[in-house]
């Protein structure tokens, strides 16, 4: 169960649902060839997984300190887990995980990609080492990365079929991939400030400069009011410009009562936020709002499938 907590399960379980259902909830419903076989696709998932779990392992040896102040309860590094053993492990996911990112590069034919995978892991490990402690770099990085889950399924399945002749097809659900990322990247951005708030303390004591730490955490329950207002502005316009338009009425009733409603919740919450306890009950809401809004995808595809 330590090893369990100490990569993340759950949020790996959502990262790797996520692709999944991009895959066999979407584009199998598409008119398109996927370039990867099924279990091809599942190393892909795999990989993804693995080089994320080395990323939860690395940040976990470095914030050590940081995480006896923050939440001692839940600190597993230096107790259940040594510092040494940890290393091992963190060398071990990513090794793996690369290792299938060069593989899956070969099959597709573009050996270059699996340098994808390394630039990946450096970024994850000077995010633990040196990012993090960067006002709004770290914050940005994470969200960039967590996006890259998303648009990393057009680079090995899509891209490698993607000719002249099918250009235009493909140019729509790279678009619409891109559509998700964005929302995931906007999404996990202000999570990742929200989780800044909630660990200022520890954060000030080990000599970070996030955002709640630089101007205070009242200013930037503001600034996170703000991009929540923004969100949910951009969430309407997407329904109404392609679901909307498109008809699709069962999409549109999901999109408004799972994910704007719970996004409405947030940005009224948020806005008289100050304990630990609002900032833990808000970066829950949002998880909630990435799953409902993942399995939006699903929906919008059997919207589709049975429009008129």
């Amino acid at each position: 169960m330590n090893f369990l907590k100490l990569i993340r399960y759950q949020n790996l379980l959502l990262l790797a649902l996520m692709q999944l259902i991009f895959r066999y909830g979407f584009l199998k419903y598409q008119a398109i060839y996927l370039f990867l076989t099924d279990i091809q696709y599942g190393l892909l998932v795999l990989s993804t997984v693995l080089i994320a779990a080395a990323g939860y392992v690395i940040n976990d040896i470095m914030d050590q300190e940081t995480d006896a102040d923050n939440k001692p309860n839940h600190v597993i590094i230096g107790k259940s887990i040594s510092e040494a053993m940890g290393y091992n492990l963190y060398f071990t996911l990513n090794v793996t995980g690369v290792g299938i990112g060069f593989y899956l590069s070969n099959v597709i034919q573009k050996p270059t990609f699996g340098g994808l995978f390394i630039i990946i892991v450096t970024v994850l490990y000077l995010y633990a080492t040196s990012f993090k402690k960067m006002l709004l770099v770290g914050n940005i990085i994470v969200a960039l990365v967590l996006s890259m889950s998303i648009l990393i399924i057009s680079i090995f399945d899509l891209l490698p079929l993607t000719y002249a002749d099918n250009r235009s097809e493909m140019s729509v659900i790279f678009s619409f991939l891109m559509d998700y990322a964005i929302f995931a990247f906007i999404l996990n951005l202000i999570r990742e400030i929200i989780k800044d708030m909630e660990d200022v303390d520890g954060d000030y004591n080990q000599g970070m400069n996030t955002l709640p730490i630089a101007i205070g955490v009242n200013r930037t329950a503001k600034v996170v009011f703000g991009l929540g207002i923004m969100a949910t502005l951009l969430l309407l316009w997407y329904i109404n410009t392609y679901l909307m338009a498109n008809q699709l009425y069962y999409a549109v009733i999901y999109g408004l009562l799972l994910i704007v409603g719970p996004m409405i919740f947030f940005v009224i919450k948020m806005w008289n936020a100050t304990a630990k306890k609002d900032f833990q009950l808000l970066s829950t809401v949002l998880k909630w709002i990435i799953f409902f809004g993942i399995l939006s995808v699903v929906v919008i595809t059997f919207n589709i499938k049975n429009h008129g």
